[in-house]
C-alpha cells in the first residue's frame, strides 16, 4: 500500500544526523516547507545502505522528494567505498591542455559515471559542475576549477553535462557569478570581490553559454554591484532571468554557512533568499535552524518555483548496479576516470 503524502514541493532543501531516518527526520521531510534532502558524507556507509534510505526518502511523498549530494570528483566526492573514485575537474583541464579532444571524451565519460552511480543507489542531483575559473586565487576553488580560461570551461562543462543528462541527472552550476576570484571561504567568512562588472565577464561566460537546470549562487559580495552577497541580491537573480534567459531552479547556497550572516537569522537569511529569488533554499548541519523555520517562517506560496523544483527528479527510470556493469559507455567512462588519477 502507498503510504506517501501528496504535497506539493516547498522551498526548503534540508539534510539529516546520520544513515537512517529518524522519526523526527521523517516528520520533517513530510512537512510542506520542504522541498529536498541534502546529504553528506555521514549519511553514507554502503551503497546498499544508501539505496534503502533514498528508497525510505522517496517513498514518503509524492512527487518525491529531491535528493541532492555534493558529489564533484577530488576532494569533494561524498560516497567513496563502493564508487568510483572520481578525479579532481583540474585534472581535466590539464588533459585539454595537452589533448582537447580527449578531455572532451573524458568529461562526458566522467560526467556519466557520476550521475549514473549516484542515480542506480537513488540519489538524484549532484550539485556539479564547478564553473568558477581558477584564478590561482581561491584554496577552497582551487582544483575543483576544471581551467582559468572559460574558452576551455565551456566546452569542458558542456561535455561533463552532455554526460550527466545522458544518465538522466540535471545540471547545476556554480557559484555564480564566480567563486574564484576571492581568497576568502564563504563556509568561514564572507567574502568580498572588489572587480567591477566589465572585469566579471570571463565568470559569466559559462553562464551564458551552457544549457544548465540548475544555479547556486555564490556567498560572495560583489562590492561595486550590491552590498549584499549574489544569493541575496535581486541585481543577480534578476541578471541570470532576465539578461541570461535562465528558467531553471536558482539554490541558494547553504544558509548555515558564514557567507550568509549578513543577512541576520535564520529566517531573515531565507526571506533574503527568498525575496531575492531562490527557488530552493539550503540549510544543512543546523537542526535547531530547520525546527525554527518549520515552526515559524510562512513564506507565500509560489506554484512556478514548487514546477521547477519538480524538473530536477529524474524522468526517466535509472539503470541498476549490476546493468551499469554490462554498459558500454560506463565502463569506458570509468576507464577515463581512472586514467586521470595516475
Amino acid at each position: 500500500m502507498n503510504t506517501s503524502r501528496t504535497l506539493p514541493l516547498g522551498p526548503l532543501m534540508i539534510d539529516i544526523a546520520g544513515l537512517h531516518l529518524s522519526a523526527l527526520e521523517r516528520e520533517r521531510l513530510c512537512h510542506p516547507l520542504v522541498g529536498g534532502l541534502i546529504l553528506f558524507a555521514r549519511n553514507y556507509a554502503s551503497p546498499q545502505q544508501l539505496e534503502q534510505l533514498t528508497a525510505a526518502v522517496h517513498a514518503l511523498r509524492s512527487p518525491p522528494l529531491p535528493i541532492a549530494i555534493d558529489h564533484e570528483g577530488g576532494r569533494v566526492q561524498r560516497c567513496r567505498d563502493g564508487f568510483t573514485r572520481l578525479p579532481a575537474m583540474r585534472r581535466l583541464g590539464e588533459l585539454w591542455d595537452r589533448d582537447p579532444q580527449a578531455a572532451l571524451h573524458a568529461a562526458r565519460g566522467v560526467g556519466y559515471v557520476l550521475a549514473a552511480e549516484l542515480r542506480a543507489r537513488g540519489v538524484d542531483l549532484s550539485f556539479t559542475p564547478v564553473l568558477d575559473l581558477d584564478w590561482g586565487r581561491s584554496s577552497v576553488i582551487g582544483d575543483r576549477s576544471l581551467h582559468a580560461d572559460p574558452a576551455a570551461v565551456v566546452p569542458l562543462a558542456g561535455a561533463l553535462i552532455e554526460g550527466l543528462h545522458r544518465a538522466g541527472m540535471a545540471a547545476c552550476g556554480k557559484h555564480f557569478p564566480g567563486h574564484g576570484w576571492v581568497e576568502a571561504d564563504s563556509h568561514v567568512d564572507l567574502p568580498i570581490d572588489e572587480r567591477r562588472f566589465e572585469e566579471l565577464a570571463p565568470d559569466l561566460e559559462p553562464y551564458r553559454r551552457l544549457e544548465l537546470d540548475a544555479v547556486m549562487p555564490a556567498h560572495v559580495i560583489y562590492r561595486w554591484l550590491d552590498p549584499r552577497p549574489a544569493g541575496f541580491s535581486h541585481f543577480w537573480t534578476g541578471l541570470l532571468r532576465n539578461d541570461l534567459g535562465f528558467d531553471g531552479v536558482i539554490f541558494s547556497d547553504d544558509l548555515s554557512m558564514a557567507g550568509a550572516s549578513v543577512a541576520g537569522g535564520i529566517i531573515e537569511r531565507c526571506m533574503a533568499a527568498w525575496d531575492a529569488g531562490c527557488d530552493l533554499l539550503l540549510v544543512c548541519n543546523s537542526p535547531d535552524a530547520v525546527g525554527e523555520l518549520l515552526a515559524s517562517w510562512q513564506p507565500p506560496s509560489d506554484p512556478l518555483r514548487a514546477q521547477r523544483v519538480g524538473r530536477l527528479l529524474p524522468t526517466n527510470p535509472a539503470v541498476g548496479w549490476a546493468g551499469l556493469q554490462q554498459d558500454s559507455t560506463y565502463l569506458a567512462g570509468v576507464a577515463a576516470a581512472c586514467s586521470l588519477l595516475s
